[in-house]
């Protein structure tokens, strides 16, 4: 299995937000060893390695991760919680979850 972490460098040169979030959560919840490689998608190059990713994947937010399995069609998570889950078998917690779905759809708010 083959996982890509990919991340963003937004328009104005900065990083993302949300990426620098999940790649602190990978490193406290000792998961960063479990990525294969860390790519960049950088909107000021469509052209860079994770904006091609994306296209090809068709992703529109970022982070993201690319799961890759021998002779199994790759698959994509945009949420932190799904991919620990599903894929590094790990348990996040339940307000983790709640933040990442809200961040993943902005139309939705607290009660």
């Amino acid at each position: 299995m083959t996982i890509t972490f990919v991340k963003k460098i937004k328009s104005d040169g900065s990083a993302c937000r949300k990426c620098a979030e999940v790649e602190t959560r990978l490193i406290k919840d000792g998961y960063i060893s479990k990525i294969n490689q860390t790519v960049i998608a950088d909107e000021r190059d469509s052209n860079s390695e994770g904006m091609q990713l994306a296209k090809k994947y068709n992703v529109d937010r970022a982070p993201f991760f690319i799961v890759e399995k021998k002779d199994m069609e790759a698959l994509v998570y945009t949420v932190y919680f799904k991919f620990v889950n599903e894929v590094l078998n790990g348990i996040s917690s339940e307000e983790d979850a709640a933040k990442d779905i809200l961040d993943a759809n902005p139309d939705l708010d607290f009660l």
